[in-house]
């Protein structure tokens, strides 16, 4: 059977991420670099599509950038001064070349291409519509949706009929769109998922990450405002605000996992408010220990932070190899318990007769902290307690963050004495939503609105969930019977 490796199956997964570029010679090979950059949004697949003045390019590929779009063929198959591309992992949709993004039709007034990072919330719903008035999909995705919306509006220009398109949609969404014109790009009026624009020269660039700007040599411009939409033609750059003020609520697990730690996020430095998560935590859960250790590698600034918080020091007690791909053959389940050790080992000399502090970023299901638990007693470490980075995930993701429903989160069934008994730690606790908030430089609202989305800790949900209450009592069942066995 080929699976991934256990240790990156128990992790919440941002959907995708999103490059463009607009007036910039060998678009698509610049595109390709941004991608390489935001290639921990999405695994599975990646596309890119391009425009050379008369007609739209388009490659689409199962597995990494390397190895797609790295070969000198696809890049000259890819020719123009304007580019976008994706990379994806699945939230909504099938596991499918059909569902490669960017998506590209044509429609009456042209062209039409679309890269899209968030979760339509309301699409089955708008799907259902569509198909009665006469759309036919080509894929399973959310994002189709949208082009049908575009292609269906009575509004006369494009962008009119683009903004017609969005004001139907409810959750969230980046996007980037090419047409024969221009490139659009926008944020839901929530601004949940992330976009920034940079400068390249001449060229205006779009992306997820401040990362994928420093990879090419890109000049950080600003964030992309939350119900903006910015518009690139050859007369050059202008912007529009066609939404009612709304009061923004961007994902502040951008902040815990999600971003390269060598990104800026809404101002600040991802990397230092990991760090300052770790040493909040410390301050909430001190524990008496020798080590601190990161669980590999998201953990390891939250560890530093707790470590020079706490006075403990910061050690690599679990080693994690690069040279190990995300898949692997897993025939049994000896193998399959083995195949932990193929990306993650234990320092053995480091840890035997030490009390550790693992240090993580969440616990989803719980099989990932179990696993390196027991790896750190089978190194024999004296005790082990867990400090999560994060509070903890009782709730589903609808806005293009990948989690298990609700009943096989460990923190939805267990309190956190029942989680940490079912990990077999000596102790376990999580940083506080309030520690959270103070990380970021900010107390968390409590009679208004909070300034991010954490939904996935509080059940605080900011948009409506049209499709998902559609079946919620389902939902409600699946949990109990989860909780009753």
């Amino acid at each position: 059977m080929l699976t991934t490796n256990p240790f990156d199956d128990d992790k919440l997964r941002e959907e995708c991420g999103i490059f463009g570029i607009y007036g910039a010679e060998t678009a698509s090979a610049v595109v390709a670099l941004g991608l390489h950059a935001l290639q921990h949004r999405g695994q599975e697949a990646a596309g890119i599509t391009s425009w050379d003045g008369a007609h739209f390019h388009t490659h689409r590929a199962m597995g990494h950038v390397a190895g797609n779009f790295d070969r000198d063929d696809v890049i000259r198959g890819l020719p123009g001064r304007v580019a976008c591309g994706h990379v994806r992992y699945s939230t909504t949709g099938e596991t499918a070349l059909r569902n490669v993004q960017p998506l590209f039709a044509e429609l009456s007034s042209g062209g039409f291409a679309v890269a899209h990072n968030g979760n339509i919330s309301n699409a089955m719903k708008l799907r259902r519509e569509l198909v009665r008035r006469g759309s036919i999909f080509q894929s399973t995705s959310d994002t189709e949706v949208i082009i049908h919306l575009v292609a269906t509006s009575a509004y006369r220009t494009l962008l009119d009929r683009f903004i017609d398109a969005l004001k139907q949609v409810e959750g969230a969404y980046s996007l980037i769109c090419m047409t024969g014109e221009g490139m659009l790009a926008c944020r839901d009026p929530l601004g949940i998922r992330p976009l920034v624009m940079g400068k390249l020269g001449d060229a205006t660039i779009f992306a997820s990450e401040t990362v994928a700007l420093d990879v090419i040599g890109a000049e950080f411009i600003r964030a992309v405002e939350p119900g903006e939409i910015v518009i690139v033609t050859e007369a050059g750059v202008r912007s529009i605000t066609p939404f009612g003020p709304v009061d923004p609520r961007p994902c502040i697990f951008e902040h815990v996992y999600f971003s390269r730690p060598d990104s800026i996020v809404e101002g600040v430095s991802v990397y230092d408010v990991r760090k300052a998560i770790g040493a909040q935590l410390a301050i909430e859960a001190p524990v008496e220990a020798d080590l601190v250790i990161p669980v590999p590698d998201s953990g390891v600034p939250a560890a530093i932070g707790y470590a020079q918080q706490s006075g403990i020091p910061f050690e690599l007690g679990i080693i994690r190899s690069h040279y190990v791909g995300r898949t692997f053959i897993q025939p049994g389940d000896q193998v399959r318990h083995l195949g932990v050790k193929l990306k993650h080992n234990a320092n053995r000399a480091l840890i035997g007769g030490k009390r550790v502090v693992l240090i993580d970023d969440s616990i989803v299901r719980g099989t990932t902290s179990l696993k390196i638990v027991q790896m750190m007693r089978d190194a024999g470490a004296a005790e082990v307690h867990m400090r999560i980075a994060s509070p903890p995930t009782r709730h589903s993701c609808f806005y293009g963050v990948d989690t298990p429903e609700r009943a096989k989160l460990l923190a939805a069934r267990l309190d956190v004495p029942g989680m940490s008994d079912f990990i077999h730690a000596d102790s376990l606790s999580f940083i506080s939503i309030e520690g959270l908030y103070k990380a970021l430089g900010h107390e968390r609202r409590a009679a208004a609105r909070p300034q991010h989305c954490d939904a996935c800790f509080t059940g605080d949900y900011p948009t409506t969930l049209t499709d998902h209450d559609e079946v919620a009592p389902a939902d409600q069942l699946s949990l109990l019977a989860e909780r009753v066995v």
